[in-house]
C-alpha cells in the first residue's frame, strides 16, 4: 500500500472512530495504532495530522489526540426589519455631502471636495498651537458651554458691525452651526428658502430637521431680490438660507446693494436670513457680511474655521441675536453641551498668532493661481463646457454643460477614466435645469496635476458625446 493511500486510510478510520467518541476522549496512541493497523510512526502521525487539520482532534504533546469539541454554530442572523415600521417614513439623507467628503481611490484625481489639500494646510503651525494650548491653565476643565470669551469675542470682531461676544456662540463645525440653525428658527413641516442650486449639506440639514426647502433663482450675481419677494409671499416661509460671498457651486458673490434688498425684504416678511460665510477666509477681499448692516436680529449668521485650517479643527461660531440666540444656545446645549476646550484653545492660539496672517497670504495666493489655471484648462481642453463665472476666491467652478450630455454618465465615465467630479444634480432642492459640474481646484496636489484631471474629464466627455 502506497504511504499517500496509507495514510488516506488510517485518517479515514480514524474519523469514524472520533465521530463515536465524545469531546475530550483519547483516541488510542500511536504505538496501539502502529500495532492494529500495521502502519509506520510516519503514517500515524500524518493521519492525524490530517484531522488536527480538519478540526476533529486536537493533540497535546506528551499526552495524545482527543476528540475536538464541535465548532460552535453560526449565530442566526438577527432580524431587524421591525425597526422599519419603529423609525417610520422620515429619511435622513446624507448621499450629497458623503460624496463629497469620500477620498478618491488610489491613481485617482480629485476635481471634487471641500477642503485644502493636505500641503496646503497649516498642519505644523497647528500642531504647535495645541501644544501652546494644551499647556494653558485649566484646558482640561470644562469651558463655558457659549465658547471661550475670547474666541467669541475674536469671531465677533471678524463680523463687524455690532456684533459682540455676548451675540456668539462656539459650535462644532459649520455643518452643526445649520443644523442648529434649521432646528431652531423653524417648526417642522414648513418651508425654508434656498438658493438654487446651493449647498448640498444645507439641503441634507434642513431635510433632518423635518423642512421643506423652497427654491429661489440665482443669478451671476447671486440670489435676485425680486423672486426672494416673491417665494416669501407665496410660501409663508420665515427662513432663507443663503451664501452671499462665494456661492457655493456658482462661485457668485452678492453685490452691496442686493444684500440690502435681501435684509429689507426678510424684514418686511418676518424672516431670518441664515448666512453661511463658509468662504470669507477663502478669499482675498471678501466684502463685509451682512450681519454687519445687520441692526435687527434678521440675520443668523454661520463662520466656520474649518475650511481654512483643517477638517479636524470643527471649530465654528453662530451669531444671533434675540430670542433666536437663546434658543441656538439652547440646541447646542441639549445635543452636545458644548465643544471640546482644547480645540477651543487650539484654535484661539492659532488665530491669534503670526502664523495665521501668513497661512491666509499663502493660501490665497495658491486658491487663485488653482483658479486660474483650472479656468484655462477648461477653456482649453472643454471648450463645449460653458464656465458660470469666474469668482473672486474659494475653491470651485461651476460649469454648464451643453444640453444633451447625460451628467450621470458622464460623471461615472470620468471616474473610469481617473477623474472625480461633483455632479450638479445634488446641488439642487428641485430638478435642474440641465447638466452641470462643481468642478474643485483645491484638492489635487498641484497645478500639473489639476490639468491632467481636466485632460481626463475632457476625454470622458468624448467618449460619451
Amino acid at each position: 500500500m502506497k504511504d499517500d493511500s496509507s495514510i488516506a486510510s488510517l485518517a479515514a478510520i480514524l474519523r469514524r472512530e472520533a465521530a463515536r467518541l465524545r469531546p475530550g476522549d483519547r483516541l488510542p496512541s500511536s504505538r496501539e495504532l502502529m500495532r492494529r493497523h500495521n502502519v509506520s510512526p510516519v503514517t500515524v502521525s500524518r493521519a492525524i495530522g490530517l484531522l488536527a487539520a480538519e478540526g476533529r482532534v486536537v493533540t497535546k504533546p506528551g499526552s495524545g489526540a482527543f476528540v475536538a469539541s464541535p465548532a460552535p454554530r453560526a449565530a442566526e442572523a438577527p432580524d431587524l426589519s421591525w425597526q422599519t415600521v419603529a423609525l417610520g417614513d422620515r429619511v435622513v439623507d446624507e448621499s450629497g455631502v458623503a460624496a463629497l467628503l469620500a477620498g478618491p481611490p488610489e491613481g485617482v484625481i480629485p476635481l471634487t471636495g471641500g477642503y485644502l489639500h493636505p500641503p496646503m494646510r497649516p498642519d505644523k503651525q497647528l500642531g504647535q498651537a495645541a501644544a501652546r494650548a494644551a499647556r494653558r491653565p485649566g484646558v482640561w476643565a470644562m469651558p463655558p458651554v457659549a465658547g471661550l470669551p475670547e474666541l467669541r469675542r475674536w469671531f465677533a470682531a471678524q463680523a463687524g458691525g455690532g456684533v459682540t461676544a455676548a451675540d456668539t456662540l462656539i459650535v462644532s463645525g459649520g455643518q452643526a452651526a445649520l443644523t442648529h440653525a434649521f432646528r431652531a428658527l423653524a417648526a417642522p413641516g414648513t418651508p425654508v428658502l434656498v438658493e438654487t442650486p446651493t449647498y448640498p449639506g444645507a439641503l441634507a440639514a434642513a431635510k433632518a430637521a423635518g423642512l421643506r426647502a423652497a427654491a429661489v433663482p440665482t443669478d451671476e450675481q447671486g440670489v435676485r431680490p425680486d423672486l426672494l419677494a416673491e417665494a416669501f409671499a407665496v410660501t409663508g416661509a420665515r427662513v432663507f438660507y443663503c451664501q452671499p460671498t462665494v456661492h457655493n457651486p456658482t462661485g457668485a458673490t452678492l453685490p452691496g446693494e442686493r444684500r440690502e434688498q435681501i435684509l429689507e425684504t426678510a424684514r418686511r416678511h418676518g424672516a431670518f436670513v441664515i448666512e453661511d460665510d463658509y468662504a470669507r477666509y477663502l478669499t482675498p477681499a471678501a466684502p463685509a457680511p451682512m450681519v454687519a448692516m445687520d441692526r435687527h436680529g434678521t440675520v443668523v449668521y454661520v463662520n466656520s474655521l474649518t475650511k481654512i485650517l483643517s477638517p479636524s479643527l470643527r471649530v465654528a461660531a453662530v451669531i444671533a441675536r434675540g430670542p433666536a440666540a437663546r434658543r441656538l444656545r439652547a440646541s447646542q446645549l441639549v445635543e452636545s453641551f458644548f465643544v471640546a476646550r482644547l480645540l477651543q484653545e487650539t484654535a484661539l492660539e492659532f488665530v491669534t498668532s503670526p502664523a495665521w496672517a501668513r497661512h491666509l497670504a499663502a493660501v490665497h495666493a495658491d486658491l487663485l493661481a488653482r483658479r486660474d489655471a483650472l479656468a484655462a484648462a477648461i477653456a482649453a481642453r472643454l471648450p463645449a463646457a460653458q464656465l458660470h463665472l469666474l469668482p473672486i476666491g474659494g475653491k470651485h467652478l461651476w460649469v454648464r454643460l451643453p444640453p444633451e450630455v447625460d451628467e450621470a454618465a458622464l460623471v461615472e465615465a470620468a471616474k473610469r477614466h481617473g477623474v472625480l467630479v461633483s455632479p450638479g444634480r445634488i446641488y439642487y432642492p428641485a430638478e435642474p435645469p440641465g447638466p452641470r459640474l462643481r468642478l474643485t481646484h483645491s484638492a489635487t496636489a498641484h497645478l500639473p496635476e489639476l490639468a491632467e484631471g481636466v485632460e481626463r474629464l475632457a476625454q470622458a466627455l468624448a467618449n460619451t458625446s
